[in-house]
């Protein structure tokens, strides 16, 4: 099992910054993608932010030049660094690690986190 635990959340003027961070616990071999979705009241789950193993990322068009999404392999985390924050990027933040359970598996399996709630409000 996994445990994917969120941090970082909270409530920021327009224009301000916040940095999110999510780590992983648990028994697995490897962590391929870690990345970050997000919800707004009454709107789908969208992608916000994603990165490989490797360093690859990808970003949601609303948010590219403004978010940067960066991981620490060794401490098992990743983290979203949010700038020049907008009211439309109100949302619950969550967090999703894609897992190789153990040397000999051929899936992924993927987790998510808590949530975190992120207000842009003035």
């Amino acid at each position: 099992q996994v445990q994917l635990v969120e941090s970082g959340g909270g409530s920021v003027q327009p224009g301000g910054s916040l940095t999110l961070s999510c780590a992983a616990s648990g028994n697995f071999f490897s962590i391929n993608l870690m990345g970050w979705h997000r919800q707004a009241p009454g709107k789908q789950r969208e992608l916000v932010a994603a990165i490989t193993s490797g360093g690859s990322t990808n970003f949601a068009d609303s948010v590219k030049g403004r978010f940067t999404i960066y991981r620490d392999n060794a401490k098992k985390t990743v983290y979203l660094q949010m700038n020049s924050l907008k009211p439309e990027d109100t949302a619950v933040y969550y967090c999703n690690a894609d897992v190789r359970p153990s040397y000999t598996s051929v899936t992924r399996i993927t987790y998510w986190g808590q949530g975190t709630q992120v207000t842009v409000s003035s």
